[in-house]
């Protein structure tokens, strides 16, 4: 064994101080480099994002319970190192100055929030400086709207329940207010030791205990495994920001995919160059291993000589691409540290141990047919240099490669949809191009005949060299469609978090507007230079039975513990409008609009297609709703898909106007105040004191925040990808360069000049590089459209525009690079080029 070892040591260092590890060992390094980076800077992205957007919840993870838990459930998150607090919420009537509002009530506990910030004011509609006190025993602090519907000021008394408070502060946000612009009545907040004495907390009261946990993620995925097994989902609800149905969860939750397809695209790519590199290694040595067994080596001993020299450049390039990564990954985190709060403090071992086994794996096994192929050139190869290696079957190597990427590509993402959708679609596009490659053959073999011009030539070397041309192919086509993959999805995503909060996004809300109060209120507003959006007329109403059979209406919580047959509605009241013009960002999934249903005998309703499904509403159902003391019943004529992402008031139900139109409804609009005109809310609103304002600046700001940072580091594994597939490029490129060179120096002994081999050269890759272009974008469209539709949950699209952008970018990359790689070759003169091939 010690004289294999020292032979294999003396061959690599040998081969190391002549260049020809250079390849392989370059691929390896920067394949583990491109992946230690890009994965070490998506996890610590994710941490990043996940710890800041946990501010929207106040905490890392929240237990809502609709009732108090065992407080064994506390001691035991303790004694796991969480932080916890609690609130309770519930709503009261408040009074003031003769007028009374309905409200919601927190009653915080020391350490709320564990995340995030309490801002506060001392005037209402106004901006709010952080705080890290809480109201004190005798003390609330309230919403800007409690002050504006009740008239009162900081030092009013407000009564809640039975109990009365000082006003001290105004509420301007919380983190965990949510981003339901009408989905609860304004906030007051006083301290836990003050709820009993108001005594609204007691049986009959709809009152929700939210328990606050913050911790190291290892820690609270174990407490929640701990606390699974006690949770009653009728009682309890465990909740996270990637839990969330929020613009903001959702955001995140795709980013992080978005960043774990990246991830897996640069392994695929650090895979398929290894592979490039070492079945150059190996043709590189035929002629020493012939050698060897001519003078006698049995082939165990050269295999061993030969693993053990792959094992050398796998070390190495392992070592030198973990320090390159790191370098690289550190670099950019300070680059961009000003505008992403990642921590270069938070350390995790997961990418270091992908970043090692890709190397080692795709190093291995993408090696393997190679080496076999190696391992079998007879020793007559030393008296005839035309043979070459007898093994000729690819199953071996298609068996390895296949199962080396998908173990890999599962190994990172733990995702089987996201592993198998890029895996069937590049087998479905080497088959393609399998098949291209024919028909480039046969079409090589009639443009390549006739007068010898630059165009024949390159034709005749693509039918020449038809299985290496092939393996080009497949390789440039698979590294631009991935790199497609990855540009054309960040395109996509980055512009539905664009649109969804464009500039000029309503920031503020207006309800209860009275039918009297509508045209002076749109003067006033028009005479302050302030732009309303739509008015959607509004009443209350509760769905109470489909096609005659009454459904479940939860009023308490002791009514919702009770199993019931009956099947179940909304369990409150719903808001219901009525128009004849279909709204942005809503979209007719099946049936008619109602604008399409005049002269019917029935009203028309259109249903919200989620809550349709979750209500098992259908086409044609009759719908029966209780307004006030009346009855209406409506016929389900179309089902919407709503994108509920938007800042814009959207409703489940919208019904035909004639049969609302003895009812008088309140209205509900928008409209956008740029920051610098913040102070005056209080003269626009000042004529109208019954009309309620919803603030929602904060939390689109917050948004906009989130959706920037992750768009840069978006932006920012784009460019890793890129490098990662330019790699894969050049190795290919350098991967023919010896066959090239034998023809360059064969064609100019002919006497062929220099412009033609250089145009015909050029031709070549050009031509190579249009095809690869084509159908890359071929397969990047079913690739995408797969993502989008089971990964991503987008909406699927074409993008036509690409199938004229791969073929132009594929021609120009492969050419560049094709022209780059071979210019060394082209500079030398027939005898240095004869020289180099003895």
């Amino acid at each position: 064994m010690s004289t294999v070892f020292n032979l294999a040591w003396r061959l690599f260092r040998h081969e190391a101080r002549r260049g020809e590890l250079t390849i392989i060992l370059l691929a390896i390094t920067l394949s583990v480099a491109a992946v230690l980076s890009l994965s070490l800077f998506s996890e610590r992205l994710q941490s990043a994002l996940t710890a800041q957007t946990a501010e929207f919840l106040a905490a890392d993870r929240v237990l809502d319970s609709r009732q108090p838990v065992n407080d064994e459930w506390i001691d035991k998150a303790q004694s796991m190192a969480l932080n916890t607090t609690h609130v309770v919420h519930t709503r009261s009537m408040i009074f003031a100055n003769d007028n009374l509002l309905l409200g919601r009530m927190r009653a915080v506990t020391p350490g709320y929030p564990l995340k995030g910030e309490v801002k506060i004011s001392d005037a209402p509609f106004t901006q709010g400086q952080v705080t890290t006190e809480q109201p004190q025993p005798g003390e609330v602090w309230a919403e800007s709207r409690v002050l504006q519907s009740l008239g009162a000021k900081i030092g009013d008394t407000l009564e809640v329940g039975d109990a009365q408070f000082v006003l001290t502060n105004v509420i301007t946000d919380v983190p965990d207010a949510g981003f339901n612009v009408f989905g609860g009545n304004p906030m007051v907040m006083i301290s836990e030791q003050d709820l009993a004495k108001t005594n609204i907390a007691g049986p009959g009261s709809r009152v929700t205990y939210s328990y606050y946990f913050t911790g190291e993620e290892g820690d609270l995925d174990a407490y929640y495994e701990w606390l699974r097994p006690q949770l009653d989902s009728e009682i309890h609800d465990w909740d996270s920001v990637k839990d969330s149905a929020s613009p903001l969860g959702r955001s995140v939750a795709r980013a992080e995919r978005y960043f774990l397809l990246a991830s897996l695209l640069a392994i695929v790519l650090a895979a398929v160059s290894i592979a490039v590199a070492a079945q150059r290694y190996s043709q590189r040595h035929y002629d020493p291993v012939a050698i060897m067994k001519t003078l006698g080596a049995p082939g165990h001993m050269v295999r061993k000589i030969y693993l053990l020299q792959i094992s050398f450049i796998t070390c190495l390039g392992i070592i030198l691409g973990t320090i390159a990564g790191l370098v690289i990954q550190q670099g950019v985190v300070t680059l961009i540290g000003d505008t992403v709060d990642i921590s270069l403090g938070t350390w995790h071992w997961r990418p270091v141990m992908i970043a090692t086994m890709t190397g080692i794996v795709c190093a291995v096994l993408f090696s393997l047919y190679p080496l076999m192929k190696l391992f079998s050139v007879p020793p007559l190869r030393v008296l005839r240099r035309d043979l070459g290696a007898t093994m000729s079957s690819r199953l071996v190597q298609f068996l390895a490669a296949g199962s080396a990427i998908f173990m890999l590509m599962y190994a990172y993402s733990q995702n089987v949809m996201l592993s198998a959708i890029l895996f069937v679609s590049g087998i479905a596009l080497v088959i393609g191009l399998l098949g291209i490659t024919y028909g480039l053959i046969v079409l090589g073999r009639k443009l390549g005949s006739g007068r010898i011009g630059a165009w024949q030539l390159a034709w005749a070397r693509i039918r020449r060299r038809a299985m290496g041309n092939s393996v080009q192919l497949i390789s440039f086509s698979i590294t631009i469609m991935l790199l497609l993959v990855v540009l054309v999805m960040r395109n996509d995503m980055v512009k539905q978090w664009r649109d969804q909060l464009p500039e000029g996004t309503p920031n503020y809300f207006l309800i209860n507007i009275t039918q009297s109060q509508l045209p002076p209120l749109k003067q006033h507003f028009a005479d302050m230079g302030v732009e309303t959006d739509t008015f959607y007329p509004v009443v209350r109403g509760r769905f109470v039975a489909i096609n005659g059979e009454g459904l479940r209406t939860e009023i308490t919580k002791e009514e919702e513990s009770v199993e019931s047959d009956q099947r179940r509605g909304l369990g409150r009241e719903a808001n219901l409008t009525w128009s004849l013009n279909l709204q942005s960002e809503n979209r007719i999934v099946e049936g008619k609009w109602l604008t399409e249903q005049q002269g019917t005998e029935e009203y028309g309703v259109s249903v919200e297609n989620k809550v349709a499904e979750r209500l098992g509403i259908n086409m044609g159902d009759t719908l029966t709703f209780n307004v006030g003391s009346e009855q209406i019943d409506v016929k389900v004529t179309s089902l919407r898909e709503v994108n509920w992402q938007t800042m814009q008031p959207n409703f489940f139900f919208v019904l035909h106007p004639d049969v609302m139109k003895n009812y008088r409804p309140t209205y509900i609009t928008s409209f956008h105040l740029p920051a610098s005109r913040k102070a005056e809310i209080s003269q626009l609103l000042q004529p109208f004191s019954s009309v309620t304002l919803y603030d929602v600046d904060a939390q689109i700001n917050q948004l906009r925040d989130i959706v920037d940072q992750v768009s840069l580091a978006v932006e920012f594994i784009l460019v890793l990808v890129l490098a990662a597939g330019s790699l894969v490029l050049i190795a290919q490129v350098q991967a023919s360069m010896d066959e090239r060179q034998e023809e360059i120096a064969i064609l100019r002994t002919l006497g062929a000049k220099g412009r033609l081999i250089r145009s015909s050269v050029l031709v070549e890759f050009l031509i190579i590089g249009v095809v690869a272009g084509f159908m890359a974008a071929i397969a990047n469209e079913l690739t995408l459209y797969l993502l989008q539709k089971q990964v991503f949950d987008m909406e699927g699209s074409f993008h036509f525009v690409y199938w004229l952008v791969a073929p132009m970018a594929g021609a120009t990359m492969v050419g560049i690079l094709g022209a780059a790689g071979c210019w060394r070759l082209l500079r030398l003169n027939t005898s240095h080029l004869l020289r180099q091939m003895v």
